[in-house]
C-alpha cells in the first residue's frame, strides 16, 4: 500500500501534525504528496467534521513556509553541488532541474508564487531561489502568498466536496464523490502534460550539461 493510499487513515490518526509534516518535507525537497494530503484532509474535514478546515489550511501554510525557508537556506548555503548529488536519489531528473532553472530565469519571484501549484516546483523552487541568491525578503513574501493562496484554494474546494457528500446521502452523494474524483484526476493529467511541455522547452533553451548558476 502506497503512502497516498494510507493518507485517510494517517490523517485520521495524526491530524494537523501529519498535514504540516508532509507539506514541510515536500517543500524542503523530498518528493512527498503534499497536495494530496491537503486535498484528502480537506475532504475528510468536510465529510466528518473531525478536523477544522481553517486549521487544515493553517497547518498546510505553516508546513509550506517553514519547509520552503529551510530549502531556501540549504540552497543559499550549500548550493548547486548538493542538488546534483542528491537529485538522482530523490527521482529528480536533469530535465526537471533544467525546468526549474529555465522558469526561474524567466520569471524569478513568480516561480516561487506559482510554483506552489506545480508538483516539481513545489520541490525545487525554494532551493533554486537560494541557489540563485534571490533576496530573502522577496522570496518570503512570494512564498507566503503562494502557500496561502494554494492552501486556501485547494483546501476550500476539497472541503466543499466533502461537505456536500456529508449532506447528500445515498446515491447522489456517491455520484458527487465520483464526479469530484474524476475532476481532480483530469486536472492532474492536464498539469502533468503542461509540465512535460515546459520540460521540453527548458531542455531546448538549456542544451548540454547542467549549468551551474
Amino acid at each position: 500500500m502506497t503512502l497516498s493510499e494510507q493518507l485517510p487513515h494517517l490523517i485520521q490518526t495524526y491530524g494537523y501534525w501529519l498535514i504540516a509534516g508532509i507539506v514541510l518535507l515536500e517543500s524542503m525537497g523530498v518528493p512527498l504528496p503534499g497536495e494530496a494530503v491537503l486535498i484528502t484532509a480537506s475532504v475528510y474535514a468536510g465529510t466528518t467534521h473531525d478536523l477544522d478546515i481553517g486549521l487544515v489550511i493553517a497547518a498546510t501554510v505553516a508546513g509550506a513556509v517553514i519547509g520552503d525557508n529551510i530549502g531556501y537556506t540549504v540552497g543559499d548555503k550549500l548550493g548547486y553541488r548538493l542538488l546534483l548529488s542528491v537529485a538522482p536519489r530523490l527521482g529528480i531528473t536533469e530535465r526537471k532541474i533544467k525546468l526549474g532553472q529555465y522558469l526561474f530565469r524567466l520569471h524569478g519571484g513568480k516561480v516561487v508564487f506559482f510554483g506552489r501549484f506545480v508538483a516539481i516546483l513545489r520541490v525545487l523552487a525554494a532551493f533554486l531561489a537560494g541557489v540563485n541568491r534571490m533576496p530573502w525578503h522577496r522570496f518570503f513574501l512570494a512564498n507566503f502568498a503562494g502557500a496561502a493562496v494554494w492552501a486556501t484554494t485547494f483546501g476550500l474546494a476539497a472541503y466543499t466536496v466533502g461537505n456536500t457528500i456529508h449532506q447528500v446521502a445515498g446515491p447522489i452523494g456517491a455520484v458527487v464523490l465520483v464526479v469530484a474524483a474524476v475532476a481532480l484526476v483530469a486536472a492532474g493529467v492536464l498539469l502533468r502534460r503542461r509540465e512535460a511541455e515546459l520540460e521540453e522547452r527548458a531542455v531546448q533553451a538549456l542544451p548540454g550539461p547542467l549549468e551551474r548558476p
